[in-house]
């Protein structure tokens, strides 16, 4: 199957352009032949913690149904990053939108701690069938803590998707830090970051993919927009 990382720039606080944004590059995707396409940690915002109260999502949004409806038309998996708020406050989420089947979401489990002041955590891993695949997602921070990437392997996960957004720093350290555990776990590691500034920080791209060898397949420039397709 082939999965496509889109490595975008998000305009802060614009969801409409967002959104459009999305669409385009997933039009790039389906042109690939890709089965998925991934976007960079809340994506649709950009990733702007302080403003995330005011521009946290329902669930059941009406602006995202359009990425169920490209979904079903096309027979692509789409997986936006959305600030999502419920009953008890503002998680930062993944959304999976899979062709006529109810959408999916993924609440971040293990928060860094400058984001509590945001954010709330989930509470439960999540994953999906593809053919013989299974597939986890895994949200920046958490991307790097070990526990959470045994917690993926011990559901039989064989394709773990990390949605990050990343400076130069963080992406230093999760290149190491994926390819050894996508050998020691036996993963395909998947990594969708963005670029551009956001928070207080510049997205320094670098988008990658590690076989269950450890071995980098393919990665993407630190400063550009593209899309990475990784066949696995």
């Amino acid at each position: 199957m082939k999965i496509a990382l889109a490595q975008i720039e998000s305009i802060t606080g614009d969801i409409t352009a967002n959104i459009k944004h999305h669409l385009s590059w997933a039009q790039k995707a389906k042109t690939e032949n890709a089965s998925m396409i991934v976007f960079p940690e809340l994506s649709l915002t950009a990733y702007e913690p302080k403003l995330a109260d005011e521009l946290a999502m329902d669930i059941r949004d009406e602006r995202l149904n359009i990425f169920q409806e490209f979904a079903d038309q096309n027979d692509i998996i789409v997986c936006p990053g959305v600030p999502v708020r419920t009953e008890d406050g503002v998680h930062i989420a993944m959304i999976i939108f899979r062709p006529l089947e109810e959408r999916m979401v993924y609440f971040k489990q293990i928060l860094h701690e400058d984001e509590f002041p945001y954010f709330i955590p989930g509470n439960k891993e999540v994953s999906w069938k593809v053919g013989n695949h299974t597939i986890t997602p895994a949200i920046c921070y958490e991307s790097l803590q070990r526990q959470h990437n045994e917690a993926a392997k011990d559901k039989g996960t064989d394709i773990y998707l990390a949605s990050v957004a990343k400076s130069q720093k963080g992406i230093d350290k999760a290149y190491g830090h994926f390819a050894s555990i996508s050998k020691q776990l036996q993963m395909n590691v998947l990594m969708c970051n963005n670029v551009g500034f956001c928070d207080d920080f510049t997205g320094a791209g670098q988008s990658a993919f590690w076989d269950v060898n450890g071995l980098l397949h393919r990665n993407l420039n630190g400063t550009a927009e593209g899309l990475l397709i990784a066949e696995i």
